[in-house]
């Protein structure tokens, strides 16, 4: 419960304001693309991913053009005529970091039992500094995800992926005497 602090903060853009925000992004994922670094340890799953959902859609690993491409849809949040911010105040920590996932995923659920698609997209705190400015969020937020909202496109390739996961057990130990 952590106080019941409830430390998730969403500012939803739809309309013309979304459409600035993805003008905005993308003209400048477009000069400075910016993906954020992994560790090396956790490289080969996004690696792994990519193989998926590039494949998916037909592209190869040496295809750079198309690649690019696939990347910018991030920035138009998949053609979603909406999308969310997901937000938390700087002085908070990884326990309402947590309690934010967890709002974040219930969100999600609600929309897709009531048919609506989402897309959760870190790729969107990559550029918080665009994002502050056409929605006015205050700097003591911190960005944390996009969340494109919409109908899903039931003809585009990638949204027919079962993504692979690690077993249980290589993620979860038991315990006890």
């Amino acid at each position: 419960s952590n106080s019941n602090i409830q430390p998730w903060r969403l500012v939803f853009a739809q309309g013309g304001r979304r459409d600035r925000l993805q003008e905005a992004l993308l003209n400048l994922a477009k000069q400075q693309p910016n993906i954020s670094p992994l560790p090396s340890a956790f490289q080969h799953y996004r690696q792994e991913l990519g193989a998926q959902v590039y494949g998916a859609m037909g592209i190869t690993r040496d295809d750079k053009a198309n690649r690019q491409l696939a990347v910018l849809r991030n920035y138009e949040f998949f053609g979603a005529p909406m999308v969310a911010i997901v937000c938390m105040h700087q002085d908070l920590g990884v326990a309402d970091a947590l309690s934010v996932g967890m709002y974040l995923q219930t969100l999600v659920l609600c929309l897709t039992a009531r048919g609506i698609g989402t897309c959760v997209e870190v790729s969107l705190a990559d550029y918080p500094e665009i994002i502050r400015n056409e929605l006015n969020i205050p700097p003591e937020l911190l960005i944390i995800c996009g969340l494109a909202v919409g109908y899903s496109d039931p003809d585009f390739p990638a949204n027919h992926l079962h993504i692979s996961r690690e077993s249980v057990e290589k993620n979860v130990s038991f315990q006890g005497d």
